[in-house]
């Protein structure tokens, strides 16, 4: 149980320090979100592939002066300025290890700048393009919103399609139909 709660604490720090960033960088018009992103991104990404430096930058007997050393040596002259400042923040802060939350939770916030929601469809059966292109062209003009749409398949709902938007699931299955009908039946008797 520690753990979950471990993980929802981080992650709601990660959510706090991309908000924090995102913020910043929409102080300046000229700063593309995009490429912070890609910063963050690749910073994790050679981070995670290098056993060396995951090692030393996770090492709590390693002073922060000393990690800092090998950011910048590594990184300074490769990042845009806001990214690199934001890193050596989180170093500074002893957070360097959830600088992959961090760029997911900024990509999250660049996808709510962009008007962007991403909504998870299941259907019984696999769709044809153009079911697909329907449905997603619906929920966009109900919602608003430029959606991107991950499909799945569940045989197990019979029909009908079920939708996961910001985890809230809209149901409107067949199986989901069914129980409902079956509790109402069993209330009656």
């Amino acid at each position: 149980m520690g753990t979950s709660v471990n993980f929802k604490d981080s992650e709601l720090v990660a959510k706090r320090w991309a908000k924090a960033l995102m913020e910043l960088a929409q102080e300046d018009p000229g700063i593309s979100k995009e490429d912070i992103l890609d910063d963050l991104r690749e910073v994790d990404e050679n981070i995670k592939s290098s056993k060396q430096l995951s090692e030393v930058l996770n090492n709590p007997s390693i002073s922060i002066e000393e990690k800092q050393a090998v950011l910048s040596k590594l990184f300074q002259n490769k990042l845009m300025p806001i990214v690199f400042n934001f890193i050596t923040t989180l170093n500074l802060k002893g957070r360097l290890g959830i600088l992959d939350a961090v760029a997911e939770e900024f990509s999250k916030e660049l996808e709510i700048l962009k008007n962007i929601l991403r909504v998870d469809i299941t259907s019984a059966i696999e769709l044809n393009d153009d079911k697909k292109n329907a449905i997603r062209n619906n929920v966009a003009d109900k919602l608003q919103k430029d959606v991107r749409v991950q499909w799945h398949v569940d045989s197990d709902i019979i029909g009908g399609l079920i939708f996961n938007i910001n985890q809230t699931i809209v149901d409107n299955s067949i199986r989901h139909k069914l129980e409902d009908l079956k509790g109402q039946m069993a209330l009656r008797r």
